[in-house]
């Protein structure tokens, strides 16, 4: 079964019979045990045609998409040496019961999927995680895995991004949509980092939630940008993509801001209209790029390591203020996409879904 999801209505879905042939040579099949859902799977859906993520499992019919969501998958079938059958994965999945793929660079710890309509697309997308060789892994913490592991890489290489890179060094960083988990993450790195304030923008019924978490240095709503204040050079990090907050953003801290990135769009059915706007210019922030970019400076096994130190932390910490909760079957993945599209979905509530 495929889950659908129109691409200009994000609420018109549906469930389909999949078509399922024969397996052919160097392929191997792959059951969906469980994955997570959180706004960042609508920032695919709404990014979908300009970030091809529709790309990644295409549906029969174009109008059509199935949004990639991440979560642990079993190998059921293989042709492909190396990739043996009862294989557990962790990566980019469809909500799908199965889905195949084509295993390329086979190593005991993770192979990618070499498909055709795939080679084009950032490898990070692309990587299935063996979970039985995997330093990152513990059972213990499977929920915050598929509910952060994305978000938190996000995170971290945006802490890493202002902090480690540019040219002048923020002493405040002003992050919008504070609950969301990416930005928790961020708050988290910065505050693991010390000498920089994280400054929580949100909206009035999550200021309870994000002063609860401990991460922020302070909390303020959307309407009190004009009366915020910051220590030192500023840099801002906009998760929610409402251009009228960016333009209040810079306005207000015209004389210091240094950075202004540009990661997701919470408010996806908002007004997105750009806005003349004071420098800096707003950077579109996209995760694969820097990723690779870093490491070639770093080197891979230096990036993955402080990555995966982050991430264990962050997996403990986050125990403290998000809940996960589970549930399964058809009915209830759909009414968690439509809870997940409408914000119906408290910021206290990770959800983790499975067939």
């Amino acid at each position: 079964m495929d889950y659908l999801i129109r691409r200009n209505d994000l609420r018109d879905c549906q469930w389909t019979e999949g078509a399922v042939a024969e397996l052919g040579e160097g392929m191997a099949r792959l059951r969906v045990e469980a994955f997570a859902l959180t706004a960042n799977n609508v920032t695919y859906a709404s990014f979908g045609e300009a970030m091809k993520y529709w790309d990644f499992f295409p549906a029969a019919d174009p109008a059509y998409g199935r949004v990639p969501v991440w979560g642990f998958a079993t190998v059921i079938e293989s042709t492909t040496p190396g990739v043996e059958v009862g294989a557990r994965v962790y990566g980019y999945l469809p909500i799908s019961d199965t889905f195949d793929v084509k295993p390329a660079r086979v190593g005991k710890e993770s192979f990618m999927d070499g498909a055709e309509h795939r080679k084009g697309l950032a490898p990070i997308y692309n990587t299935y995680i063996v979970t039985a060789a995997d330093p990152t892994y513990d059972a213990a913490f499977e929920a915050q895995q598929m509910l952060f592991r994305p978000l938190f890489t996000t995170g971290w290489m945006i802490d890493d991004c202002l902090m480690e890179t540019g040219d002048a060094v923020p002493e405040t960083v002003v992050i919008s949509s504070a609950s969301s988990k990416t930005a928790l993450a961020l708050a988290h790195c910065l505050k693991l980092r010390g000498g920089v304030d994280a400054v929580a923008l949100t909206s009035p019924g999550n200021v309870d939630f994000v002063k609860s978490t401990g991460l922020y240095a302070r909390t303020q709503t959307y309407d009190q940008v004009d009366t915020m204040h910051a220590r030192g050079l500023t840099a801002f990090v906009d998760f929610l993509g409402r251009p009228a907050l960016t333009a209040d953003v810079h306005n207000a801290f015209r004389d210091r801001l240094v950075r202004s990135l540009v990661i997701g769009v919470t408010d996806w059915e908002g007004n997105r209209a750009p806005i003349q706007l004071p420098d800096p210019q707003p950077e579109f922030f996209f995760v694969p790029t820097y990723a690779a970019e870093r490491a070639k400076v770093l080197g891979p096994d230096v990036l993955n390591q402080k990555l995966g130190s982050a991430l264990m932390s962050f997996y403990r910490a986050s125990a403290a203020f998000v809940t996960p909760q589970s549930d399964s079957g058809m009915e209830a993945i759909d009414a968690a996409w439509h809870d997940t599209v409408n914000g119906k979905v408290s910021p206290k509530t990770g959800l983790v879904l499975a067939f």
